[in-house]
């Protein structure tokens, strides 16, 4: 999720969620291999054995249409301690499919397939390389096809959004047309999209037969969901005095501007106001807060 889920981000969601591993933001590939200070922008965690500080492995996701040069930088995000990594065929954004990438190379399953397969033959095999997709472009001619090249392309597994880009982020997502991306290939299929309380993850593994779920803006808005999820409640259970502390966490967090670190807190913070009304009251005192410094004496306030 390209400016959502940032090393900052992952760091306070995996110190209190409960994720088997997270992904880092996309890393675009065109011609060249990027030099490793770019790796470490994007996942610092490679200087830390591949893990937050709380222990998540965070698997590098890379965007590109390029075989060679996908291979080729896996191969040294893989030498810099990626885990794993992982392919990005679901971004819907205007921008990256212009440049051929993300969810427009959905409607050419034979690249789908090249690349995956470029990178599993490239990086070791005890590595995973997994895919991320959606149900396709601007219809679903190719659902099926798409998975089976992922698949025959030696993929361990498939991140499927239930939805294709056409239908961009709007409710609902299908969860009931996993199930045949399911029952056709052998790897495992994890379903994501519109996850946002424990009742839609129940309701999405029923529909879709999937057991794993990704959990994407949903854990941002609610950063206790994965927990939630694994005791199967729909109460929280963080307070908003639990979660005040995250947010200062959060603001302490090393970003290159503090105008770009106090947008991001406010980006959260409204994503927050959807479940906590906190953080709505909290969200107009700060609207228009520019000193980071202010922003986390109010919050010290409230603790």
């Amino acid at each position: 999720m390209e400016g959502l889920t940032d090393p900052i981000m992952r760091d306070v969601l995996t110190s209190v969620g409960s994720f088997d591993w997270c992904v880092t933001e996309f890393i675009r590939v065109t011609d060249t291999v990027l030099p490793d200070h770019v790796y470490h922008t994007y996942c610092p965690e490679l200087k830390t054995n591949g893990k937050t500080a709380a222990g998540t492995p965070v698997h590098v996701q890379f965007l590109g249409n390029n075989p060679e040069m996908l291979a080729a930088n896996a191969v040294r995000a893989v030498e810099l301690g990626a885990p794993a990594i992982d392919m990005n065929f679901g971004c819907p954004a205007k921008t990256v499919n212009r440049h051929r990438g993300g969810s427009v190379l959905l409607d050419e399953p034979d690249v789908v397939y090249e690349l995956v397969k470029a990178v599993r033959a490239a990086v070791p095999v005890h590595i995973p390389v997994s895919a991320k997709m959606r149900l396709g472009y601007l219809d679903r001619n190719f659902t099926l096809e798409n998975a089976h090249a992922i698949e025959d392309a030696g993929a361990a597994w498939v991140t499927v959004h239930a939805r294709t880009k056409a239908d961009g982020y709007t409710p609902p997502a299908f969860w009931d047309l996993l199930q045949p991306i399911r029952e056709a290939i052998k790897i495992n299929v994890i379903a994501n999209g519109e996850i946002w309380t424990n009742s839609d993850a129940k309701q999405c593994q029923l529909e879709s037969g999937c057991e794993d779920l990704m959990i994407g803006r949903g854990a941002v808005t609610t950063p206790d969901l994965t927990q939630c999820i694994r005791q199967n409640t729909n109460e929280p259970l963080l307070m908003w005095n639990d979660l005040l502390g995250l947010q200062i966490r959060f603001l302490n967090g090393s970003y290159k501007k503090e105008m770009n670190m106090v947008g991001r807190y406010k980006q959260w913070l409204g994503m927050m106001s959807k479940h906590y009304p906190e953080a709505k009251q909290l969200w107009d005192e700060v609207k228009r807060v520019k000193p980071l410094d202010e922003i986390i004496e109010k919050l010290k306030a409230q603790i």
